[in-house]
């Protein structure tokens, strides 16, 4: 039961929040991109097609339990709150129970497949796991995915058509860049070309995509680069999200290296919010839904689908780097502390009166950096 891993942590993406999550690999397979530190220095592996079963069997018996508690509960139509909170408060029940709960509760039956890129399995194994999930498991409305371009661009049609009918229904893909500079030196392992590829295979075969653009992964040096282009690719694709994820250059990574060398110079949170100004508005004929559903994202307003919600999207940066610098300075504040997520909240009094109150006591401690002390904030949720 070890390996089958349920999302914890106090961030996690919408996408992810409820779903029930399992494992067919063991890591990354391609663990060498300067900027994650997550996988770097682990073996990858593949897990055998009998683990792989044997976690959906250990997960079917815990959520059966879980069903059984909240019908004696008197709950016969889904999963009680008094039984949420009876797993969250009992010992007797491990973090699998109370992750099986909250995909219970939340009854929005999906399945998310963690892996870096679960399509370096055999399409068969994948197949016969997505079909013996399925029916172990009631409930589930959709199975998701993470993929990698360079191995969804090397399958047939064919493969990933089998793949769909068994029951994979969305791929999110690590796309982060789409200029080929930027992807070298991050040691992305793939082209513009083949992202491209990738995810026109993905929405030909029939599954929903979704592509992660990092905003700031090229620097001040590449940054309308990293813009432009990557909105070029996605502008060829027409995924059905693009979802940002801004760049946060941690500690132990060939990147944070860079940084510190000086051959990498990151962007403030001002200059971000300017390059994915310019990256919304090179997107063009497309109908895709832009995401900024994490709190790494200064600006999680700017989203919304695509074309009539680009002039909004626009609207709201313009008028975040129209704000006079100290109010733009009490908003990092407030979002890298997880006071605020709107623009309009900030115009709250009682508010602004506290941020500007923490602004007084924590720069001390900080040593006059609030800069510093904003970076620490910010990397916290990571």
């Amino acid at each position: 039961m070890k390996e089958i891993t349920f999302e914890q942590g106090p961030i996690r993406p919408p996408s992810e929040a409820g779903s029930l999550l399992l494992r067919f690999t063991r890591n990354c397979p391609w663990n060498r991109c300067s900027f994650c530190p997550v996988y770097k220095g682990k073996e990858f592996s593949r897990r055998s097609l009998g683990e792989i079963l044997t976690d959906i069997d250990a997960a079917a018996h815990i959520i059966a339990d879980l069903r059984t508690l909240s019908k004696d509960l008197g709950d016969t139509a889904g999963f009680s709150q008094k039984a949420l909170e009876i797993v969250f408060t009992d010992f007797r029940y491990n973090q699998f129970y109370r992750q099986a709960a909250l995909w219970l509760h939340n009854g929005a039956g999906s399945v998310f497949i963690q892996d870096a890129n679960s399509f370096v399995l055999p399409t068969d194994v994948i197949c016969e796991a997505l079909n013996y999930l399925k029916a172990k498991i009631a409930g589930i409305s959709r199975i998701t995915s993470y993929g990698r371009s360079s191995t969804l661009a090397k399958m047939t049609s064919e493969e990933l058509e089998k793949i769909r009918k068994a029951g994979l229904d969305r791929v999110h893909i690590g796309m982060e860049s789409g200029s080929d500079r930027v992807l070298k030196l991050i040691n992305k392992g793939v082209s513009a070309k083949l992202q491209v590829e990738a995810g026109k295979k993905v929405l030909e075969a029939g599954m929903e995509l979704s592509e992660y653009i990092m905003p700031g992964l090229g620097g001040k040096e590449l940054s309308e680069e990293h813009a432009v282009e990557s909105a070029r690719v996605l502008n060829r694709i027409d995924p059905d999200f693009i979802r940002l994820r801004s760049l946060r250059v941690l500690a132990g990574t060939p990147l944070y290296a860079q940084w510190q060398s000086g051959f990498f110079k990151p962007l403030t949170d001002d200059e971000t919010a300017a390059e994915i100004r310019l990256f919304i508005a090179s997107l063009d004929g497309i109908s895709s839904r832009v995401k900024s559903d994490h709190i790494m994202n200064l600006l999680e307003e700017v989203e919304g689908k695509l074309p009539e919600a680009k002039t909004g999207m626009l609207a709201t940066i313009d008028r975040y780097l129209g704000m006079p610098e100290k109010q733009r300075l009490l908003f990092r504040l407030g979002r890298r502390g997880g006071a605020l997520r709107t623009l309009d909240e900030i115009n709250d009094p009682v508010i602004g009166q506290r941020l500007e109150r923490a602004v007084r006591d924590l720069a001390p401690e900080a040593g006059g950096d609030i800069e510093k002390l904003l970076k620490e904030l910010a990397d916290q949720y990571l």
